[in-house]
């Protein structure tokens, strides 16, 4: 992918080498903080990680701007390029886009959402519109998931501000509601639904990204497809445990994962993103 002529994004918060605060929980507040993931709609793995021991202290001022390191400065363009792409797609449809802060953490960070390990992986906070990702995470994606490369880092960060999307277009509130009146089975599928539209989101950014200046290079899109599958809730509780528990899903299958990319890279709509239309 062709990431070094694209606009650097200042929206970048680099607590990497430093120490977010936070507190430890006991029993009573990891069950607090699984019933706000059912509220918020935050992937339970996320929550999963205010078990563990937390930090405590004030959080240091973190480094704000575009990072002067090589991988801060990719995770910087890609995330301006998300900006550029998103901001036409607003405007194209009569609304405002409000770019999100990218927060890059070394171990804990500390979000309106809670605090949370690295092992939950990269997330979004709607609480604070915040991205929060440990960019080890990526050293996972390529050498447990078998998902390497440039264009499968930049996919991780798309799909994140995807949630971010849906949160500006409303679609996340509207989920909260339905999953708050729904069993938790119904309540795994609603979320289902939504990881796959931020697939789908990320791969209708990839379009346009390369529409603007022809982005993507031979093997991206491969890439691009080899992470969503990588991250399907089939392979990740195989890989866990053994076997699947369907019921349980809260991301989507790995087949699912991909063909909902594929679907927003071919097409480029918001229309054909609509996971919830059936």
């Amino acid at each position: 992918m062709r990431w070094q002529r694209s606009r650097r994004s200042t929206n970048v918060a680099d607590y990497r080498g430093r120490r977010m605060g936070g507190a430890k929980i006991g029993i009573g507040g990891a069950l607090a903080a699984l019933v706000l993931s059912y509220c918020l709609g935050i992937d339970p793995r996320l929550m999963l990680g205010l078990v563990e021991s937390v930090p405590t202290g004030a959080s240091p001022p973190a480094t704000t701007g575009v990072p002067q390191d090589e991988q801060g400065q990719f995770m910087s363009a890609v995330l301006g390029e998300t900006e550029d792409v998103w901001d036409a797609i607003f405007r194209e449809h009569g609304a405002q886009y409000t770019p999100a802060q990218l927060v890059l953490f070394t171990d804990y960070a500390s979000s309106a959402c809670g605090s949370a390990s690295a092992a939950v992986g990269p997330f979004y906070c709607p609480g604070d519109q915040r991205i929060y990702i440990d960019l080890s995470f990526y050293e996972q994606l390529a050498a447990q998931l078998d998902a390497p490369g440039d264009f499968a880092q930049a996919y991780v960060l798309a799909h994140e501000v995807g949630h971010h999307v849906q949160n500006l277009m409303g679609i996340a509130s509207q989920v909260r509601a339905a999953r708050q009146r729904a069993s938790q089975v119904e309540a795994n599928q609603l979320q289902v639904r939504m990881e796959l539209q931020a697939d789908c989101f990320a791969g209708l950014w990839a379009h346009h990204a390369h529409e603007r200046e022809a982005y993507l290079e031979e093997g991206d899109i491969e890439e691009g497809l080899r992470a969503a599958s990588a991250v399907g809730d089939d392979l990740l509780q195989k890989r866990a445990q053994g076997y699947v528990v369907p019921e349980s899903f809260t991301h989507g299958t790995a087949e699912q994962r991909a063909s909902w990319f594929r679907r927003g890279l071919e097409t480029g709509s918001l229309e054909a993103c609509d996971t919830f239309a059936d």
